[in-house]
């Protein structure tokens, strides 16, 4: 199971040189059960089949961004909702994958961003320095790329793009909010928060937001000024505390902080939220 991340580098790597524009080299991806741990935590049950395929397109920085793509069930021509996946601390892992699976078996074009470019870990002490090693205005600027490129697919409809993270991802997923004003709507789960006024006030989308009450890095009280600031500057929120959890609760890797009751009804409000926004 270690070697998965290993193996993703490597479909990457093998593409580069492949792959000039997303739009001209789309293909059925291969089909593959995977699981996803963290270091220390037991494989949980597979739970997914990987349906799409990794791709890589310019960024608006210079150089590639990459991604995974997954493409909803339907062969009509309509034009479909579209949603950006934004990793964990971790990197593009199986879980990301999975969330990408998700969202297109429900009928949205999903696009998960590999802020790393092409580097993940299971191990904690390795994330951390990903994440901090990151230039920052390289991922926005992969970010925005990503937009662009749903915006421009002939199976999106451009006024219904959302964007989703957790844990750095919900962070990058405020952050996209405050420089993309075309995105529909932005999903932040356990996410770094932002209560400067004039940050706020360039916010365009609605906010959905999950936290958990005893999330040591992201307290309930920052959460609740948060929430309190957009409501401040006129902006569309719905920010939800759950009390006995804390960071990372959604995701069953995380074997010592998964809250099932808890992910329960964050997906249930994520799901009615989008279908709201973007559908």
């Amino acid at each position: 199971m270690r070697r998965l991340p290993l193996l993703l580098s490597a479909i990457l790597a093998l593409l580069a040189p492949l792959v000039l524009s997303a739009q001209e080299h789309e293909h059925p991806g291969t089909r593959t059960t995977v699981n996803t741990f963290h270091k220390g935590a037991a494989p949980p049950p597979t739970i997914s089949l990987l349906r799409g395929k990794v791709i890589q397109f310019p960024s608006a920085i210079g150089g590639n961004a990459s991604g995974y793509l997954a493409l909803p069930d339907s062969k009509t021509p309509a034009r479909h909702p579209a949603i950006i996946v934004i990793q964990e601390w971790w990197g593009m892992n199986d879980w990301i994958l999975q969330q990408a699976d998700r969202f297109s078996r429900d009928g949205y074009v999903a696009l998960a961003i590999d802020l790393y470019r092409g580097k993940s870990t299971t191990d904690p002490a390795t994330a951390h320095e990903l994440m901090r090693g990151m230039p920052e205005d390289r991922a926005m600027a992969d970010l925005k790329a990503a937009f662009n490129l749903l915006a421009s697919r002939s199976d999106v409809d451009p006024a219904k793009i959302g964007s989703i993270g957790w844990c750095m991802g919900g962070g990058y997923s405020l952050a996209l909010a405050t420089v993309e004003p075309r995105l529909a709507a932005c999903v932040m789960n356990y996410g770094r928060l932002v209560t400067d006024p004039a940050t706020i006030e360039k916010m365009r989308p609605p906010i959905l937001g999950n936290f958990g009450a005893d999330d040591k890095g992201i307290p309930p009280a920052d959460v609740k000024a948060f929430d309190a600031a957009l409501k401040k500057a006129g902006k569309s929120s719905d920010i939800k505390i759950y009390d006995g959890a804390g960071h990372a609760f959604m995701n069953p890797a995380n074997t010592d902080g998964y809250r099932p009751e808890s992910a329960k009804d964050a997906w249930r409000r994520i799901d009615a939220f989008l279908e709201k926004k973007l559908k």
